[in-house]
């Protein structure tokens, strides 16, 4: 999806590639409309035009900070689990990654709310042997058949890794 080829090593290939669910537009989108609704009203009852300016002025800070900020912030956070790695990547003007190799990883849960349980979205929680102990994805879309998958990448893994030492 949002994950470039150029990012994987030579025969690492891309699982998974999701970003955060919609559901972190919502909350964006109820602003955008209390905004707009805001600015109607006072266009609509408010007879001075400096006045109604200066509403709309403050209407527009308030759309690119409580919508199209959250909006380019979703719209940039991208998530790809790879046959090697687990590899985040988010930011508008500066782009931060976090890449987690699979051997690393050793535990896998997920955690829904009854509204992720409703849209079918979670937050998918990911122990691993680093001193940050464990990374929180949220809102991550099809989170029980992620969560699957990785645990299946996991298996194999180890798997094979037993089969190496001759286990």
């Amino acid at each position: 999806m949002a994950i470039s080829k150029d990012l994987l090593n030579e025969g690492e290939s891309i699982v998974i590639s999701t970003r955060t669910h919609p559901k972190a537009l919502l909350l964006p989108l109820l602003a955008l409309v209390v905004l707009l609704a805001a600015g109607v009203f006072v266009q609509t009852r408010v007879d001075q035009d400096i006045v109604t300016k200066v509403v709309w002025a403050f209407v527009a800070v308030g759309i690119v900070w409580f919508s199209l900020r959250p909006f380019l912030i979703w719209l940039t956070a991208s998530y790809a689990i790879t046959t090697r790695r687990l590899i985040t990547r988010h930011g508008v003007i500066t782009r931060r990654g976090h890449d987690i190799p699979l051997s690393r990883i050793s535990d896998v849960a997920y955690e829904k709310d009854l509204i992720d349980r409703l849209l079918g979205c979670g937050t998918l929680v990911i122990s691993d042997a680093s001193t940050h102990g464990q990374v929180a994805l949220p809102d991550i879309p099809r989170i029980e058949k992620t969560q699957r998958r990785l645990s299946d990448l996991l298996h194999d893994l180890h798997s094979d890794g037993r089969r190496d030492e001759g286990v």
